[in-house]
């Protein structure tokens, strides 16, 4: 490969809650016992260098010493078209339709607020990702789950008739979507997304579509925007992207939405901008530049092709030698959802004594209940491959 996905990269002492930020709360890893080093699988993100023209970008920006305020240049938005144009198939996206976002979840608040207000109902699939659970039940909404279902051969599947009655009894307006699926890894189909947004626009729900994943993807999975599935989803979506996740750029701050009705789009763009919290960073803007050039196609395409090796060795091993756990095979992101509930009732362990039991020797992954898996557990393995074989070794060795 042209990219270093193997090197073991050493990020204490750089800001990384990911390995600085242990014991800090209940959700947090504790630090591992004496004689194993810590290999962080909890935070979502990742443990590679990004692609170099990241920092290049950055750094020949910050060269010249005036930061003052600015207006985002064309080369930003042109970038953003270009992106979605060669990843996505997107065709006729144009600068208006596009809008920063300090964050996807700050875009999402925007536009709950827009459409909904505090007391009403929002639907949204579990298991769920705790950042749309925390922030729906922080700013007064009466949050709806509509469980997915696992079919015959272990997929995660939405369950449509179990959403139309919920959206029915509860007079739900306002839709999450997480696309890919975030913790399960679902990429979803487009007669999956058709069929969900005729439910959608039969009760005229608007969707916030959460895609923030939808550069990283396994084993030739493709992703399908919600926006493109029809009209309606196309005029009734707010879709959320960033290049935090497929760049590890979490720390610079920025997303961005693409929003095709203008009144949707007016609505969000005012209900952000109110606050004055919702500023572009230039740096940041210059990051995004960076990423979204020929060097960064090529890397995220190397990116790819690595968490899929990850991801099936990690799957493989689990099946072969880790009895009463199970795993759905992700189709994107770089994560695995845990289902330990067989393992637990077999040999008489609750969650937090396993976690726990992890934790010790050094594996650093997450505690899935608060993503509504009852007995799950949520591992990161966007790490080298010598460094997730390590980690499932130690479980095997020491914990299962």
């Amino acid at each position: 490969m042209k990219y270093d996905f193997t090197s073991i990269m050493d990020r204490h002492g750089k800001d990384a809650i990911a390995l600085d930020g242990l014991g800090l709360s209940e959700m947090t890893p504790a630090p591992p016992k004496d004689g194993h080093d810590f290999i962080p699988m909890w935070v979502a993100d990742m443990n590679f260098p990004t692609v170099p023209t990241i920092p290049e970008a950055i750094i020949e920006r910050a060269k010249h010493p005036a930061y003052g305020y600015f207006e985002p240049r064309e080369e930003y938005f042109d970038s953003i078209i270009k992106w979605h144009s060669t990843r996505n198939g997107v065709t006729g996206l144009t600068k208006d339709e596009i809008g920063y976002e300090n964050g996807v979840l700050g875009g999402v608040i925007s536009a709950l607020t827009s459409y909904a207000s505090p007391g009403d109902a929002v639907l949204l699939h579990s298991p769920a990702y705790i950042g749309f659970t925390q922030s729906i039940t922080q700013n007064g909404y009466k949050m709806v789950l509509s469980e997915l279902q696992k079919d015959g051969q272990g997929v995660y599947r939405m369950d449509y008739k179990d959403m139309e009655q919920k959206i029915r009894q509860h007079h739900i307006h306002t839709a999450i979507m997480c696309s890919p699926h975030n913790p399960t890894g679902r990429v979803w189909e487009r007669h999956e997304l058709e069929q969900a947004m005729e439910i959608f626009e039969k009760y005229e729900v608007t969707v916030i579509s959460d895609e923030i994943w939808s550069d990283l993807l396994l084993n030739g999975a493709r992703h399908i925007p919600t926006q493109s599935v029809s009209t309606y989803a196309k005029e009734h979506t707010a879709a959320f992207y960033a290049p935090s996740k497929t760049f590890n750029l979490a720390g610079l701050i920025g997303s961005y939405h693409i929003i095709y009705n203008q009144a949707l789009r007016d609505r969000i763009r005012s209900k952000g901008s109110k606050p004055h919290y919702n500023s572009m960073n230039v740096l940041s803007m210059h990051a995004l530049i960076g990423a979204y050039c020929p060097q960064g196609h090529e890397w995220v395409d190397e990116l790819c092709l690595t968490l899929s090796e990850n991801i099936n060795f990690a799957c493989d091993f689990i099946s072969q030698h880790i009895s009463g756990v199970t795993v759905s095979k992700p189709q994107g992101t770089y994560m695995l959802f845990l289902d330990c509930t067989q393992w637990c009732r077999e040999h008489e362990k609750t969650m937090d004594e396993l976690l726990h039991a992890g934790w010790d020797v050094g594996v650093g992954w997450q505690d899935g209940r608060a993503f509504y898996g009852p007995c799950h557990i949520r591992m990161n393995l966007a790490l080298p491959l010598a460094r997730v074989k390590e980690a499932l070794n130690r479980l095997v060795l020491y914990v299962f």
